[in-house]
């Protein structure tokens, strides 16, 4: 499976810009044989608190249309962020949009960013998501997740790939690489994360920091389509194959963990 990662330079709050943005890198990347693209959180308006402009309702979100029109035409699955809402309030969400334009899964984010208040404005979600591309089991996940290893252990028992989009300022992009790599290692599993770039409408600065490790805490090779663009195959034989010769999560004692929570 080839993944391609999009470092999108995010226009602040201008949804129809980053659609424009967001049609030229499909285009691309399925030029270059993505089977799956994944954009950066809150995809098209960058990571804002302003809920009353962004957000989008569940059942009847144009934004979701248009990329499932993406989708569907350019024949490739696609990984997005929006806020959207419902009768029990606004959240942060991953959207899957399968090849054929069909909603695959939408996860909401079960930890909200408290420092920036994002847990007054979003509520967290109380369910994992596990989706199946093209026989891969892909964990999602979004941003501040990345910091919980509890969720990563369970995503991890049942998953080849865990995505994590992130608006992930360049000020912490060491905890970012970091903690990406250290979830592949403790879980053994492909672990793909996908940051913005550029600066936010509040000042924040973003560097190109989309990343991929493989079980082992490697960076796989990849084709560089351009400064945005990177592809990676994605490959869970290869995984496979690495824990038949060294595996450590069989040894995991989730029963054990579970006792020492309470």
């Amino acid at each position: 499976m080839n993944v391609a990662l999009v470092s999108l330079d995010q226009i602040w709050q201008d949804k129809i810009a980053n659609l424009r943005q967001c049609e030229l890198y499909v285009t691309k990347a399925t030029g270059n044989g993505a089977d799956l693209i994944v954009f950066p959180e809150m995809t098209l308006t960058g990571f804002s608190m302003n809920a009353s402009l962004i957000k989008e309702k569940r059942e009847d979100s144009n934004s979701i249309k248009r990329f499932q029109r993406m989708a569907k035409k350019y024949h490739v699955a696609i990984i997005f962020g929006i806020v959207l809402y419902d009768q029990e309030g606004s959240s942060n969400n991953l959207i899957f949009i399968e090849n054929d334009g069909r909603i695959g899964a939408i996860y909401e984010k079960i930890h909200p960013f408290s420092y920036s208040k994002e847990d007054k404005v979003y509520k967290g979600g109380d369910k994992i998501c596990i989706h199946d591309f093209m026989g891969v089991k892909i964990g999602l996940t979004i941003c501040y997740d990345l910091r919980f290893p509890e969720l990563y252990s369970i995503l991890g028992k049942d998953s080849d790939v865990i995505v994590n989009i992130a608006n992930w300022p360049d000020r912490r992009v060491g905890h970012w690489k970091t903690l990406l790599q250290a979830r592949a290692v403790e879980n053994q599993c492909f672990c793909i994360g996908v940051n913005r770039t550029g600066i936010d409408g509040k000042g924040l600065k973003y560097i190109e920091s989309s990343v991929v490790f493989n079980a082992n805490g490697d960076l796989p090779a990849f084709e560089k389509i351009d400064d945005k663009v990177k592809i990676f195959n994605i490959d869970k034989q290869w995984t496979e194959s690495f824990k038949m010769k060294f595996n450590t999560t069989q040894d995991k004692r989730m029963d054990l963990y579970s006792v020492f929570y309470k």
